[in-house]
């Protein structure tokens, strides 16, 4: 744990506890949502203004972190409104309350995502990004494990009493909140100069960000667009014979190898470079999607999922450590920020893609489509980007 400091603890058990919560409902829904006459269609325009919320706020709130020096308020407001959202959406069941609540939980995560990584950035040398980044992603994800477990645990001896257990997501995220005031502001030597922020101010970034930094991110959004949501490779599980039960099981097992590889690959990412971790985590990918394409075993399934668990732990934490190791310490909320917004809206059309593909062509085309691209990609960072330690 050598390099692992106190806030870095904190902001790794916030993101613990606030992934717990959110994934203690992640399963479940659709299931609600459906329950109190949502339709399919109206559940896919939730998401989307959701996700689009999310993105854009990212990138406003990262360079409003920015100009005002601060960190620790976002982070805290940004975990707040996500913790109270829970409740919210069991409190009252009217589509446009339903919208408000689902879009507060969103906007929360775009409040604190570039503050929150701008400290970690912070609280890391250029020599140990990997490692910092690596353990924080090990620790949110341990509640993508944890939350689903206790979800079906409840519902084994609850079923269908899916609005308690919004209640009960309430207490991990009061959990957040309440170590977020362990946190403690770091005073900056320089003055901050107070400007105006407008909304799309961070759009600016682009034009006056390194030249390397709008290499990596364009190969990134590149790489997003075809990564579409986990839902299509746990349908293509379904569809290939898995009941439910397996089906939950297989994608709480990913979480698991995806938390217990964050920190040793991210480790190992400092030591041979953040960029071969990242061309590596790729071709794993590629191999996954190539995998789900022509597979129908079950055996092979479970060993694809684990795949993917890896290659999560070789890429999420990892690109952010790269992004901040090559733009400036000052605006380092505003380039994740920026990038993590793009990254948002990517994640929609992305989904929208191999939906349109998969309904037009069929699952297996879906996979291979989307493995191909990643080859291409991964050529991209090989032959058209440059680490900068």
């Amino acid at each position: 744990m050598k390099n692992i400091s106190r806030t870095v603890w904190i902001l790794s058990l916030i993101s613990l506890f606030t992934d717990t919560a959110s994934e203690m409902l992640y399963p479940i829904m659709p299931i609600y949502l459906k329950s109190i006459g949502f339709s399919i269609i109206l559940i896919g325009v939730l998401e989307g203004v959701a996700e689009a919320t999310a993105g854009l706020s990212k990138g406003y709130f990262g360079k409003r972190s920015d100009v005002t020096g601060k960190r620790v308020p976002f982070v805290q407001m940004g975990y707040a409104l996500s913790a109270i959202s829970k409740p919210m959406m069991a409190a009252f069941i009217y589509p446009l309350w339903i919208f408000f609540a689902r879009t507060i939980d969103r906007f929360g995560k775009g409040i604190r995502t570039g503050a929150r990584d701008a400290i970690l950035s912070n609280e890391a040398t250029p020599a140990t990004k990997g490692k910092v980044f690596g353990f924080h992603r090990s620790m949110d994800t341990l509640g993508a494990v944890l939350g689903p477990l206790l979800a079906l645990q409840y519902l084994y001896f609850y079923p269908e009493d899916y609005k308690t257990l919004f209640y009960l997501a309430f207490i991990p995220g009061l959990l957040a909140v309440g170590a977020s005031f362990f946190l403690k502001e770091k005073k900056r030597k320089n003055s901050i100069e107070l400007k105006p922020t407008p909304f799309f101010s961070f759009l600016n970034y682009w034009k006056t960000s390194p030249a390397l930094y709008r290499k990596v991110v364009t190969g990134l959004l590149a790489f997003t667009l075809f990564n579409s949501s986990d839902v299509f490779l746990l349908l293509q599980a379904k569809q290939s014979g898995l009941s439910d039960t397996a089906v939950i099981g297989i994608y709480i097992f990913y979480n698991l190898v995806y938390s217990l590889f964050a920190l040793p690959l991210g480790i190992l990412a400092d030591r041979i470079g953040l960029k071969k971790m990242l061309i590596y985590g790729i071709g794993v990918f590629a191999i996954v999607y190539f995998g789900m394409g022509f597979n129908h075993n079950t055996y092979i399934f479970i060993g694809l999922f684990a795949l993917y668990g890896i290659y999560a732990a070789a890429t999420e934490g990892v690109s952010k450590a790269w992004i901040s190791n090559i733009t400036n310490k000052e605006d380092t909320a505003t380039a994740i920020g920026t990038f993590s917004a793009f990254q948002s809206l990517c994640t929609m059309l992305a989904s929208s893609f191999a939906g349109l593909i998969w309904y037009n062509f069929g699952s297996n085309t879906t996979f291979i489509v989307t493995g191909t691209a990643s080859i291409l990609i991964l050529l991209y960072f090989i032959f058209m980007t440059s680490e900068k330690k």
